[in-house]
């Protein structure tokens, strides 16, 4: 099942961070390779995505991460 969020953090040299979703559960872990693109792949911290929540052994993480576009 798709959510939306907000980036709440991500770290480029480490290459993770953490999204909150907008129903309200529990921050998930990105990890570069989750996100969808080509090059560079990475997040700024407000950037509003749509992602797959999975669970991991230490909770839920995101992948098939995508931008947003902002509504006009």
């Amino acid at each position: 099942m798709r959510s939306n969020g907000t980036v709440k953090w991500f770290n480029d040299a480490k290459g993770f961070g953490f999204i909150t979703p907008e129903n309200g559960g529990k921050d998930c872990f990105v990890h570069y390779s989750a996100i969808v693109g080509t090059g560079f792949r990475t997040l700024a911290e407000g950037d509003r995505v749509q992602f797959e929540v999975v669970d991991s052994a230490k909770g839920p993480a995101a992948e098939k991460v995508e931008r947003v576009a902002a509504e006009a």
